[in-house]
């Protein structure tokens, strides 16, 4: 009797204990720009990107629905991976919604016509109500719970290789690098965020040469989990030495309908070595169907783009992770590498 009262006040007291945390990522629709939320088991949060500007407030709208739905009641972080609409042009409608308390970007737009000034203008006024990080490659953004690394800023990349990796990457030799990019992509800053045994890679829009850069002729990054698709999947970025190099298990794509999501980014993830699934936030309509992942791994498949689903991925510490499907409510968990 007394130990069946001991297993039964054990139990009842496994019962109250909080459930383990895990780093939750939300990949929010904003039709073809970036906005993608991280909540580290600690419960600090970190956005990388706010979408567009305009649109009646839309994708604030949708990123505080995803804020809502993860508890999120600021943003801890902010990182502007680069000054570019899609990515930077939602600050001021996100920050009247939601309070930003520590904004990061790479410094000055190295753009200079009319738009681009209004934005990056826009930008530094909201910027200025917070504090600032300034990025550079091998700073780590102070993120409780979580480890965020910079690899590449203002076009600088790392040096020296992370822990474990450095090897020779074979693969660079079928790369043919692209003319210089003197836009604000190649200024794009890149990030691993790490928890635990699990890996995850955001490198924005950063372009074909500096993505080279970081893997040739040897791997500096070494390899991930989770790939979050350069550039939407454009064709500008993604070459087949950096994702041999990282060898990503799933990608997530942040497309729209008609943005990224290109034949020959896609075949590139899809050929890779180790790839068990490619996850899109749009069907991409210049794919077709054999450019595009089956419908069971897409968010949006309207083109009108009022769905507004996100993709979420629910990561542990031994490295397994979920990914979730907002749309038709499918799961798929990925277990820890053997």
């Amino acid at each position: 009797m007394r130990a069946f009262l001991i297993i039964l006040l054990a139990t009842a007291g496994a019962a109250v204990l909080p459930a383990a945390k895990n780093l939750e990522i939300y990949f929010i629709d904003v039709e073809g720009g970036q906005a993608t939320l991280f909540v580290a088991p600690s419960g600090q949060s970190m956005l990388v990107d706010t979408g567009w500007s305009g649109h009646n407030s839309r994708d604030a709208d949708r990123i505080a629905a995803a804020a809502k739905h993860a508890g999120v009641k600021a943003i801890d972080y902010l990182l502007i991976t680069h000054f570019h609409e899609d990515h930077v042009g939602g600050v001021p409608q996100l920050a009247r919604k939601l309070p930003i308390h520590n904004f990061i970007d790479h410094g000055e737009s190295v753009e200079h016509d009319q738009h681009a000034k209004e934005l990056y203008n826009a930008y530094v006024e909201y910027r200025a109500k917070g504090d600032r990080i300034l990025a550079k490659p091998g700073v780590t953004i102070p993120v409780k719970g979580i480890e965020v690394e910079v690899l590449s800023a203002d076009g600088d990349v790392l040096e020296n290789p992370l822990a474990g990796a450095g090897q020779p990457n074979p693969v660079c030799a079928q790369d043919k690098l692209h003319a210089p990019d003197p836009t604000e992509n190649a200024r794009s800053i890149g990030t691993l965020i790490t928890y635990g045994k699990f890996r995850a890679i955001d490198m924005g829009d950063l372009t074909w040469n500096k993505e080279h850069d970081l893997v040739c002729p040897n791997n500096k990054i070494g390899t991930v989990d989770l790939y979050i698709v350069s550039h939407h999947g454009s064709d500008l970025s993604g070459s087949p030495s950096f994702v041999d190099a990282i060898h990503p298990r799933v990608a997530i794509m942040d497309n729209g309908a008609r943005k990224g999501g290109s034949p020959s980014a896609w075949q590139i993830i899809h050929n890779s070595p180790g790839i068990e699934d490619i996850w899109q936030v749009h069907y991409a309509i210049s794919g077709g169907k054999d450019n595009n992942t089956p419908d069971t791994f897409i968010a949006n498949t309207d083109e009108q783009g009022d769905e507004a689903n996100w993709i979420q991925v629910t990561a542990h510490q031994d490295g397994s992770f979920t990914v979730y499907n907002k749309r038709n409510k499918y799961s798929k968990t990925y277990p820890p590498k053997g």
